[in-house]
């Protein structure tokens, strides 16, 4: 048995998905047979710290988002020398800045979609792509301020005057076709889903969290060598980024014109959201990982950067 403090809650726009998720894993790791320590974190990081004295096993990072995804509360932990869950500092702060992982993910050949950097004042001024595009943060998760601009909607200068997440937003090329998603644990895929929204929406934030705000298919319908493919491209993301523990990348998959269907990687999200919607404990299920088994897994391959991972199986 590992004494495991599970962190959860936090302060970014993710807060209640990450409430959510830690309250799973608390159960789930109890099930398990872990001694667990919720720990609800605020804004009083010193508050955090005296609550990781002494120092547990291992923690567990349920949170999501800024502060907790995105490499801050992982230096936190490298530096108490404590092993955690999840990605480090590297893989989490690349991951979490969209055009940095972009660039990493064109640099090793994977399949990105066109798109550049822009000023909130230019694209208050004019279209920077031709529509449809996609307006989206820098550093956010779970879709979060994420827009679509659509021929004859005139909505980009409301986007522009509403836009409260800095001053420079990614915008990409809208892909049409079907969302795909594939899990990564350690450094194998486990299947591809295929995401429906609620009535054929975008899959915004409501149809991630909220009760029947989406439907998931896997494995996905789609080719057998676009399947492996998805597969292929999950993990090379993985690998790419320097995830470590479990992973989740995102994709459009084009199957919409008369060629061959065009698959495109949007990103990698390095702490994959675990409430009773999320996507890769369906996934981990599927391949004979219940819930309790997925956080023992987490757990067990947790570790210091730097430091020797905890004793553990596979």
């Amino acid at each position: 048995m590992s004494r495991v403090a599970v962190l959860y809650g936090g302060i970014s726009a993710e807060r209640e998905v990450s409430l959510s998720s830690g309250a799973q894993v608390i159960a789930a790791l109890r099930q398990a047979g872990h001694a667990v320590q919720p720990i609800e974190v605020g804004a009083d990081l010193a508050a955090v710290i005296a609550a990781l004295r002494p120092a547990p096993d291992a923690v567990f990072n349920a949170l999501h988002g800024r502060f907790g995804e995105d490499g801050v509360i992982q230096g936190v932990l490298d530096w108490l020398g404590i092993p955690y869950t999840h990605s480090g500092v590297r893989a989490s702060a690349l991951a979490m800045d969209k055009v940095a992982a972009k660039a990493v993910f064109a640099a090793a050949g994977l399949p990105v979609a066109a798109g550049r950097l822009v000023g909130i004042e230019d694209l208050r001024a004019a279209d920077p792509l031709a529509m449809p595009y996609v307006v989206k943060p820098v550093n956010e998760g779970s879709s979060v301020g994420v827009r679509i601009i659509r021929a004859g909607d005139n909505r980009r200068v409301e986007v522009a005057e509403t836009w409260r997440f800095g001053s420079q937003a990614l915008v990409e090329e809208y892909i049409p076709g079907r969302e795909l998603t594939v899990g990564v644990m350690g450094e194998e895929a486990l299947a591809v889903t295929e995401i429906l929204a609620d009535a054929g929406s975008f899959y915004d934030y409501d149809s991630k969290y909220a009760a029947g705000g989406s439907r998931h298919v896997v494995p996905a319908a789609i080719a057998d060598a676009d399947y492996r493919r998805a597969l292929e491209v999950a993990v090379a993301a993985h690998r790419a980024l320097g995830c470590a523990g479990a992973s989740r990348a995102d994709f459009r998959y084009d199957d919409t014109g008369p060629g061959p269907a065009r698959l495109v990687l949007l990103e990698v999200n390095t702490q994959p959201g675990l409430t009773p919607t999320s996507l890769l404990p369906e996934q981990a299920a599927h391949r004979g990982y219940d819930f309790p088994a997925l956080c023992d897994w987490m757990v067990r391959h947790a570790a210091c950067r730097g430091g020797s991972a905890l004793a553990g199986g596979a």
